[in-house]
């Protein structure tokens, strides 16, 4: 039975009912030796409280999407097939423009109408083996756009999270959509790749031989299939990529250290040091301190021409983007924006129309 799923759900609601009901109905005529009838109640009280913590939890999680299945919610999903060392560009040697074209299979995913596809990617060059959420904007089908190509955003959600939390949680489509149908945004493919990796832990979004690469798996694998499935280009000055949290922090990571696949990025309450999260980067003090966004930012051998937007409360993503703003030099461009919100998803949802237009500006169309 699916953990989003409406039997579930319903199922829950049931157990959760008669948990309510049963103590009213038979407390007094429960029957034996005193311990028995004590045992016996206090059973009846758990399952009431246990039943109406798991309701609150189904509920939420159908809203918000943090955990798509049950090997995501305990951590027992297996996505990462091999972790060889791929080297400083994520490649291992191998070069995109000469693997074989990925032939993908796409379905709709349920609750998100027809335009939000689902398929199940194997990352040939990352050894991820995961699920990619893609939405094709209003133009796409449009006769008059049949011969163009368009601009992307990849989007990575915070953990816990999934693919479905931008379009579920966030609603990206749902908010960009019309804005895209007035011309305020430009018409992006929006595509949210799997993010928990091992487990239901956090990657850091980091190539960790032997463990993981979830950097290839984002700023390499998934991006060929889009390119080799969608009328969409390779190249950077086409791509953005967009996050919310741990999301946050691995769309900047990306745009810095990869300006040769994306030219944007969007930081949604992020942060620089990786250790404000329990992530595999996190575990590790020489990691921590490389994974850094700003000594990532003073090691670039040139000043990567990529553009960053990082906004949020001022403890929560603002005084992040105004240290990188104070470290940028041309070409990178750091816009540092204050907003009031908490760290939640209503929040980030309210900024999506200024942060696609302000990508609209930099992201451009092929």
């Amino acid at each position: 039975m699916s953990l989003t799923g409406t039997p579930f759900f319903v199922t829950v609601i049931a157990l959760t009912a008669i948990a309510v009901v049963l103590p009213l109905a038979v407390w007094s005529k429960v029957r034996g030796p005193a311990v028995v009838r004590t045992a016996i109640r206090a059973l009846m009280v758990v399952f009431a409280q246990v039943t109406a913590v798991a309701v609150v939890f189904v509920a939420v999680n159908r809203a918000e999407h943090f955990y798509a299945s049950w090997g995501d919610l305990f951590g027992t999903g297996k996505y990462v097939t091999a972790a060889p060392d791929l080297g400083p560009d994520g490649l291992g040697g191998k070069k995109v423009e000469e693997a074989p074209k990925v032939k993908a299979q796409f379905q709709p995913v349920e609750g998100l109408g027809g335009r939000v596809q689902k398929t199940e990617l194997d990352g040939k060059i990352s050894g991820v083996k995961g699920d990619v959420m893609v939405w094709l904007p209003p133009q796409y089908d449009d006769p008059a756009y049949k011969d163009k190509k368009f601009p992307v955003v990849e989007l990575i959600p915070g953990i816990p999270g999934t693919g479905k939390s931008w379009f579920q949680g966030l609603k990206a489509h749902e908010v960009l959509e019309p804005l895209m149908k007035s011309g305020k945004v430009q018409p992006f493919i929006l595509v949210s790749p799997r993010a928990m990796l091992l487990g239901n832990g956090d990657t850091g979004c980091a190539n960790i031989p032997g463990k993981v690469n979830a950097d290839s798996w984002f700023s390499v694998d998934v991006r060929k299939m889009v390119v080799d499935n969608f009328r969409a280009s390779d190249e950077a000055r086409t791509w953005g990529v967009a996050g919310y949290s741990a999301g946050a922090y691995c769309a900047a990571k990306l745009a810095v250290l990869h300006p040769d696949r994306y030219s944007a990025a969007v930081s949604l309450s992020g942060y620089n040091d990786p250790g404000q999260e329990p992530s595999l980067v996190a575990q590790d003090p020489q990691l921590r301190t490389t994974h850094n966004l700003k000594n990532l930012l003073k090691a670039a051998p040139t000043p990567p021409a990529v553009s960053l937007w990082m906004s949020g409360a001022e403890q929560d993503g603002y005084l992040s983007g105004m240290d990188l703003k104070g470290l940028a030099q041309k070409p990178t461009v750091v816009h540092a924006e204050k907003v009031v919100g908490g760290h939640n998803l209503e929040s980030w949802s309210r900024q999506l129309p200024q942060t696609f237009g302000w990508l609209s500006t930099v992201v451009k169309a092929p």
